[in-house]
């Protein structure tokens, strides 16, 4: 019995495909770390309740 070449190449190309499905590369910053999305979050939030910057008085002659 003869190994086909092109059953070989074909194996190795679908071995590749497959470790590379199960084990993505990702870009660079695409990782989030939960504790900063939720500093982030909360900083946010309390820009948004936090009453406005007071205006200064004008005097009506």
């Amino acid at each position: 019995m003869t190994a086909d070449p092109a059953g070989l190449v074909e194996t190795a190309t679908l071995s590749a495909e497959v470790e590379g499905l199960l084990d993505p590369t990702e870009a660079d910053s695409t990782f989030r770390d939960t504790r900063e999305c939720q500093s982030g979050l909360l900083l946010y939030a309390l820009l948004l309740v936090s009453p406005p910057t007071p205006r200064p008085k004008t005097h009506v002659i």
